[in-house]
């Protein structure tokens, strides 16, 4: 009965960590994704008996912005996990939530998705987790749309994904030690579906081939443990040249991190982030420089952070 299993969940606690991400890296549209070590970090209380009443603290991004409401992604994973495994949600259940969020909204680094998946994550530690990786994420792709953000969120590291089949496959491989990232975090946010609306229905032929080739390349040298092809992987022709006439400064941006030595560097998903990789610390100051310089010519306004790759993937911190 409903009542049972609500009074078994009422006053749990379960806390869980999810990773950002940055989805496509340049040629991989749709199809690439890499965690990355800026972390939300999430409480929950089961409040069983409180008539669907959702209390949400936030510290950091996305503070008095986020919904505490059922549309607040975090809240649709929790339920969704609930509803596929028990077939239905009590209507007295509620939450008290706690976010300690590093992810920035609406800057290509995956944060609706780590909601999801942080959602989907908790959801299942509650009921001791009948589902499988596979399942959370089929679950997370219905509800964000976007696999390759919620699979590196999900599994950390470096994923590859075939969104095309049902649920979505995926394999992950570890990043190469010493790769870090220099990311340039603007205050302009830009909307997926606004950056979506751009890009052509067909592009040449020639073009489809170059990614191809690039996204080959990139791959089999992460899953060999390099990372010399990035530049190639980097480089694409068939999503960044259209939302450029949306944002035309990013070409700039990613140009100044390739000419101060960047071993690759790109639109981080639909942006505005742009994220740029190095092989050293010399490197990182030179990329960070060329970052704030050319921002400041641009009047692009901003912040340049430094972050890693991250092969950890979402996970469960505490559940009582």
């Amino acid at each position: 009965m409903v009542t049972n299993w609500l009074a078994e969940l009422d006053g749990r606690r379960v806390t869980v960590e999810v990773p950002a991400s940055s989805a496509n890296l340049g040629a991989g549209y749709d199809c690439l994704g890499l965690a990355l070590d800026l972390v939300n970090r999430i409480n929950l209380e089961v409040r069983g008996w409180s008539r669907g009443a959702i209390e949400l603290e936030i510290e950091g991004e996305g503070a008095n912005e986020l919904t505490d409401d059922r549309h607040n992604r975090f809240v649709q994973g929790l339920e969704a996990a609930l509803v596929a495994v028990r077939g239905q949600l009590p209507e007295q259940i509620g939450w008290r939530i706690s976010m300690r969020n590093r992810i920035p909204l609406s800057r290509g680094l995956g944060s609706s998705a780590a909601a999801t998946v942080g959602g989907l994550l908790a959801g299942n530690t509650l009921l001791g987790g009948p589902l499988s990786p596979a399942e959370l994420l089929r679950l997370a792709t219905g509800i964000e749309g976007h696999a390759d953000n919620a699979a590196a969120a999900l599994h950390g590291g470096f994923v590859v994904v075939d969104s095309s089949a049902s649920p979505p496959t995926t394999i992950r491989f570890n990043v190469p030690r010493d790769l870090k990232v220099v990311l340039f975090i603007p205050e302009l946010r830009l909307s997926t579906a606004r950056m979506r609306e751009v890009l052509p229905k067909t592009v040449p032929l020639e073009d489809a081939i170059a990614n191809l080739g690039r996204v080959a390349i990139g791959v089999a040298g992460i899953a060999s443990g390099t990372y010399e092809h990035l530049g190639a992987l980097t480089l694409d022709r068939l999503h960044e040249p259209y939302r450029a006439a949306v944002y035309p400064q990013f070409p700039a941006l990613v140009q100044a991190a390739r000419d101060a030595g960047a071993v690759g560097a790109c639109l981080s998903g639909a942006g505005s982030s742009v994220i740029a990789f190095a092989d050293g610390l010399a490197t990182l100051s030179r990329i960070e420089g060329a970052l704030s310089a050319v921002a400041a010519d641009l009047d692009v306004p901003g912040r340049v952070a430094i972050a890693a790759p991250r092969n950890a993937g979402a996970r469960v911190v505490a559940n009582a």
